[in-house]
């Protein structure tokens, strides 16, 4: 298997575009990249990891919360609550920069699994605001610029963002 490295900075081209989905029945290699993706995520203390943050532009992501892996392809959220919280969030992509980012309080999301079986998930507290900045990733959207949009849409600022 090919030897990845995460991708790093705000301007880099992969970071900033929508993946492509991934089409389903998928290869055996797909299964394999899931697999590497944990390892990469793990070796970098991470709690999620996106294709396109190791330079994949296509829509698979992992998570690990409370010990549960997940392993996501075509992840979409199909429902969000109206309430919301404030987390700070880091990314493995953006080294040492955490912003407060809103997020649903709770959502639904429907995915493949990988066995490429059609699949949802209702998640709340940690595991909703981990997911949501994966399929974040998938849609081309780093934690800075939603927090850019986030400040403006409400006008004020929440926090500072630390270089």
């Amino acid at each position: 298997m090919k030897h990845f490295e995460i991708v790093t900075g705000e301007k880099t081209e992969v970071l900033n575009r929508k993946a492509a989905p991934v089409v389903v029945p998928f290869p055996t290699e797909t299964k394999e990249l899931l697999d590497e993706m944990v390892v990469i995520m793990r070796r970098a203390e991470g709690v999620g990891l996106a294709a396109p943050q190791i330079g994949i532009s296509e829509r698979i992501c992992v998570v690990e919360v409370d010990g549960v892996v997940g392993k996501y392809i075509n992840p979409e959220i199909t429902r969000r609550s109206q309430d919301k919280i404030l987390f700070e969030e880091g990314c493995l992509s953006l080294p040492g920069q955490f912003f407060p980012i809103e997020r649903h309080e709770e959502i639904t999301v429907k995915y493949i699994n990988e066995k490429g079986l059609p699949k949802r998930v209702r998640a709340d507290g940690l595991l909703a605001i981990v997911l949501q900045h994966e399929i974040d990733h998938l849609d081309g959207i780093l934690i800075c610029t939603r927090y850019r949009k986030q400040k403006i849409k409400h006008g004020k600022i929440y926090g500072r963002i630390v270089e």
